[in-house]
């Protein structure tokens, strides 16, 4: 029978007792023990599962990166979106060792790819607009990104997935994650702004530069929607729908690193409850995201300097969250085992 979860601080008792009963020192497994709590509080269980594990990277490309904020051509997007459905991206080797289910959704990228490729058709556009000197994106294709983004999660629910990560593609949205942080939090700009795709100093000036034209431009935007609509990109504002639906599906939110958890940023400011259903799989390299995730006042589960995007890092983290599950399910307790606890 499941707990009652208007008791709530009993229900976390429950937990605390049952991972206190384990065979070892109380804590003894660290930060895997508050995965494992957290897993039983997001399931309401205290045995949870991860069933059907998926992770979806959302394409798209952004206008700003045909002004030179990357040191990659627009090209590289559906390049790319080619390897991660032919199996040669780094994600689709890490998803293939752990035995999760990789999707690739066209979110808006600039180029039109065969109906029979693998890739999931959900182009709003063919990119964004340039946000140096007009809106990313109108409100009705903003509004069309996040549902398709929530239709995509809600049709990977009904199939049993319980747990989900999301990952992306789309020269140029550094430029986009990072003005919607800063826009966000008001961490300055120089505080956020890297070097994404691997931006030497000259082209990292120019980048912060060009940042601080379109915060000139757009002045303060007043509210969370309003950033992404901005400043977003389509795979981001696809990414911010399908975490809302995540979270109201109950399921387990994967976050990547430093796009990912700007788009989380933004999903969060239009409903805070998600906070308990994500975990953060790892700090990324790239300028800002240590102080983005200090913001949110969450640690991360990994920190191997990583900076690809696409998933990866959820992928990487995700042993991590089977072994949370197996000890809990698993791992015998003192009485069980007739080891003396004092």
């Amino acid at each position: 029978m499941k707990p009652d979860p208007s008791d709530s601080a009993h229900f976390e008792s429950d937990i605390q007792r049952k991972l206190d009963s384990k065979t070892k020192p109380l804590g003894a497994l660290g930060d895997l023990e508050a995965v494992a709590k957290q897993l039983c509080i997001i399931q309401n269980t205290l045995s949870p599962r991860v069933v059907n594990p998926q992770l979806v990277v959302f394409a798209g490309d952004h206008g700003i990166a045909l002004d030179g904020v990357s040191a990659y051509p627009q090209e590289v997007t559906w390049q790319m979106v080619m390897n991660f459905v032919g199996g040669g991206a780094a994600i689709n080797v890490f998803t293939r060792q752990h035995d999760i289910t990789l999707s690739v959704v066209d979110a808006g990228v600039n180029y039109d790819f065969p109906a029979d490729c693998g890739v999931i058709n959900q182009k709003i556009a063919r990119g964004t607009k340039s946000f140096l000197n007009e809106k990313a994106m109108s409100g009705a294709e903003l509004d069309a990104a996040l549902v398709a983004g929530e239709k995509l999660v809600a049709q990977l629910s009904a199939e049993d997935c319980n747990t989900i990560g999301f990952g992306e593609m789309g020269i140029g949205n550094t430029s986009s994650a990072t003005a919607i942080i800063s826009q966000i939090t008001g961490i300055p700009l120089e505080d956020m702004t890297g070097r994404g795709t691997g931006l030497n100093d000259a082209q990292l000036d120019r980048k912060l530069s060009l940042l601080n034209q379109a915060f000139e431009f757009h002045g303060k935007q007043p509210d969370a929607k309003a950033v992404l609509q901005t400043f977003g990109g389509f795979e981001v504002a696809q990414m911010v729908g399908a975490i809302l639906s995540a979270a109201a599906r109950e399921m387990i939110i994967l976050v990547d690193g430093f796009i990912a958890s700007a788009a989380f940023l933004v999903a969060y400011e239009m409903n805070p409850g998600i906070r308990g259903n994500a975990i953060f799989c790892h700090q990324s390299d790239e300028g800002g995201h240590q102080t983005l995730l200090q913001h949110l006042k969450v640690s991360p589960l990994l920190n191997l300097h990583l900076r690809l995007g696409e998933g990866t890092g959820c992928a990487l983290a995700f042993p991590l969250i089977e072994s949370a599950v197996a000890f809990m399910n698993q791992m015998a307790s003192f009485e069980d085992a007739g080891v003396s606890s004092e």
